[in-house]
């Protein structure tokens, strides 16, 4: 599979979003859930993307790094970067947030048990906290840079002016930028733009936002829906196409709960779109 950047680290152009294993209603059991990962592996996917709060509610917190951390200890031999992430807290079904230096040290170590590893490849601030200045939680991430518990540090849903104080704290451990961004999402665009210049890999999550399984959802959708047809390929292989083709530092990290799904999105990584298909879709 066509290799992308993450730091100083080579991975595939498609990654897997694991949070359907553990999130979605109803969802497969942990063999199955164990096939989709090694799956993707076999497909050579080489990032997983999880975190600490996906789970169903709060008693089984952790649920998705202890099923990812199964999946690849059952596996064998291989090289993954496994992005985790901080800074989401259950209460219940709830989610709510803590950003402070001393819940995300704790959250850390949790993370770095579950998941069986000395260091965490690629810890991520989940979403920034409102309680929490936004200068603390970064410094707490430099800290744990600082002191190996994490190789590389991403933040997640944050803007250009957070981007910058991130980068300014956390300096070059900081390597990547998670939020919302599809082809019915475009809100991101700037802040893609702005990891571009920057030279930080940009995470789409929820990448098939706005295509919907026969892409009638959003504005752009149909067009996506008549190139797929014209291809003879899935709408979400397009749609991955046309994240990978905004900028070489995108790296879509789609969820999958059935081996079927994983296995089609990694084949996006292999699909080129012609400037005039592109145009078509629109840009970011």
């Amino acid at each position: 599979m066509e290799q992308r950047r993450i730091g100083n680290a080579s991975v595939s152009a498609v990654g897997l979003g694991a949070m359907p294993l553990s999130t979605k209603d109803p969802r497969p059991s942990e063999d199955e859930a164990v096939g989709v990962v090694h799956a993707a592996l076999d497909a050579g996917v080489t990032l997983i993307d999880t975190a600490d709060a996906y789970a169903r509610d709060e008693a089984e917190f952790g649920h998705n790094e202890s099923l990812v951390a199964r999946a690849l200890s059952s596996y064998g031999q291989a090289d993954v970067l496994v992005a985790t992430k901080g800074g989401h807290t259950r209460r219940g079904t709830d989610w709510e947030l803590d950003g402070s230096p001393a819940y995300l040290r704790r959250a850390c170590e949790a993370s770095l048990r579950r998941l069986g590893v000395d260091a965490i490849g690629l810890y991520q601030f989940h979403r920034p906290d409102p309680a929490t200045p936004w200068e603390d939680s970064m410094g707490a991430l430099r800290q744990l840079a600082d002191d190996g518990l994490v190789r590389m540090v991403g933040i997640s849903n944050a803007d250009i002016a957070q981007i910058d104080a991130a980068r300014a704290i956390i300096g070059d451990s900081l390597v990547s930028v998670q939020n919302q961004f599809s082809p019915g999402w475009r809100s991101s665009a700037d802040e893609l733009a702005h990891c571009a210049a920057h030279g930080l890999a940009f995470l789409p999550w929820s990448p098939f936002g706005g295509v919907g399984a026969a892409g009638s959802l959003g504005a752009t959708a149909p067009a996506f829906a008549e190139v797929a047809d014209e291809i003879g390929v899935s709408v979400f292989q397009v749609a991955l196409a046309w994240h990978l083709a905004q900028s070489d530092v995108v790296v879509p990290i789609p969820g999958a709960s059935r081996a079927a799904s994983i296995l089609d999105s990694a084949a996006a990584a292999d699909l080129t779109l012609s400037p005039g298909q592109l145009a078509r879709l629109g840009a970011a």
